[in-house]
């Protein structure tokens, strides 16, 4: 079984930060290109965040300067880092394992993690 567990969502205020994990198993993470994704409430799902694998990484432009992906090998384990965050970051942030970033088909797709962003 191929399978994404996406952990480290939570509430924060604004300005914050939170450090998503996507844990692999079933496979080597550092095979695919891992894309991060979310959905916000009345919206349609949207690329975020993806690394290749051979290590190189693309953000949406809402992102840039406030996230950062990266890999453990390691722990077969994807990151994002999320600093400065804002309301409008508010979703349900999901990781999917592909061929491509940001495009299916995906071998696998986590459940994903809440993030809210409050005062």
């Amino acid at each position: 079984q191929l399978q994404l567990v996406e952990s480290g969502g939570g509430l924060v205020q604004p300005g914050g930060s939170l450090r998503l994990s996507c844990a692999a198993s079933g496979f080597t993470l550092d095979q695919y290109p891992i894309s991060w994704f979310r959905q916000a409430p009345g919206k349609e799902r949207e690329g975020v965040s993806c690394i290749r694998d051979i290590g190189r990484t693309i953000y949406a432009d809402f992102v840039k300067g406030r996230f950062t992906i990266s890999r453990d090998n390691a722990k077969n384990t994807v990151y994002l880092q999320m600093n400065n965050l804002k309301p409008e970051d508010t979703a349900v942030y999901s990781c999917a394992a592909g061929s491509t970033c940001f495009r299916g088909p995906f071998a696998s797709w986590g459940q994903g993690t809440q993030v809210t962003v409050s005062s």
